[in-house]
């Protein structure tokens, strides 16, 4: 299989490849509303070691008719009487989005934000994000992926709730239009069920679209499933960041305290430098315990100069000095040696012709 290309998803910051996985911190819409708490989840998304800190951008009349704003709105998660009023509360300003990408610049995060329709899409390019990240909820949105692509900026797609055919329809849309783009395997259920999380799609999309880094968006509980999916070759990682799981919101439950994403990237890190290269070999940590263990061929009675060996007259033991490896056995058979070898003694390999 080819290896998947590279896209700079940011300056100077390459996803895809050998690259290190590129580690998006979700604040979403857990700031509760509130700018202060959105910049204490920027400062924490640094801190815990994240590349990247990502918030939502939406024009709410834009993404919703004049019904569903008008829905009544009274769950223990609202903060509104309607959804629209809901909505709302949770909406920053394109004054207040400037002033939470200065502060991500000024503690050397990534900021960027998911576009939830083509009036977010132009606040995000006049903004500068370096790259436009498309939810789940409008991966099969084709309108609007043209219309992002059309801005000349890296992509991330999240495909929850999305056939295969969509995906792969995704794919055709996005490379006609000459767009760079990830596409993120997701499952939108919050929490997501293990059972449902099916990681194999990873492999599945590496291999249907090996042109384009693949990465995985989790909303599972815990770290392990979203180490795991680093395994499966995920190159982008997405995951919900909160302050404090008990808050009102429905993200919250399946979001990482700044403690848990600290110990998920160092998990990753660890994985990344554990997958490491591809080529089996001898490697120099295990030279102690070869020293100590390593097998060698050594004479199973005494064999005389001009002998040749033959699998009943050696044997593999662990010897000194250190003689011919034991892998090499059959290569040595039929062999002559060229001195006098004593009983147990170590068969060098310069004692072979």
């Amino acid at each position: 299989m080819p290896m998947t290309s590279e896209i700079e998803l940011a300056p100077g910051r390459w996803v895809g490849g050998p690259h290190p996985c590129f580690i998006v911190a979700e604040v979403g819409q857990n700031h509760q509303g509130d700018v202060d708490t959105a910049k204490s989840l920027i400062k924490a998304a640094k801190e815990s070691g994240a590349d990247c800190v990502k918030f939502q951008k939406t024009c709410l009349r834009e993404k919703f008719n004049a019904t569903a704003l008008q829905r009544p709105y009274c769950g223990p998660n609202s903060w509104g009487k309607t959804y629209g009023e809901h909505k709302q509360h949770l909406e920053f300003s394109i004054s207040q989005f400037k002033e939470l990408q200065d502060f991500a610049f000024q503690n050397g995060i990534i900021f960027t934000s998911s576009a939830m329709d083509s009036a977010s899409v132009d606040v995000l390019d006049t903004l500068e994000v370096p790259f436009l990240k498309i939810g789940s909820g409008d991966a099969n949105n084709f309108p609007l992926l043209k219309y992002a692509a059309s801005k000349k900026k890296p992509m991330v797609v999240s495909t929850g709730m999305q056939s295969m055919d969509t995906v792969r329809a995704i794919y055709k849309l996005l490379k006609a239009a000459k767009c760079r783009f990830c596409l993120l395997h997701c499952v939108s259920a919050y929490p997501t069920p293990a059972q449902d999380v099916n990681l194999r799609v990873i492999q599945t999309y590496k291999t249907e679209f090996p042109d384009v880094p693949i990465g995985y968006s989790g909303h599972e509980l815990g770290i392990t499933i979203s180490i795991s999916a680093i395994a499966m070759g995920a190159q982008v990682l997405e995951r919900h960041i909160t302050l404090d799981k008990s808050w009102k919101g429905s993200d919250h439950i399946c979001s990482l305290t700044p403690s848990e994403f600290r110990e998920l990237v160092d998990q990753v890190r660890t994985v990344e430098a554990a997958l490491g290269s591809p080529a089996k070999q001898f490697q120099s940590s295990e030279e102690p315990c070869y020293n100590k263990l390593g097998k060698t061929l050594v004479a199973a009675r005494h064999l005389s100069a001009g002998m040749s060996i033959t699998e009943e007259n050696i044997k593999v033991k662990v010897a000194e000095p250190k003689g011919c490896p034991a892998e090499k056995l059959y290569e040595v058979i039929g062999k002559k040696l060229l001195r006098d070898v004593g009983e147990d003694e170590s068969i060098m390999c310069d004692d072979l012709e």
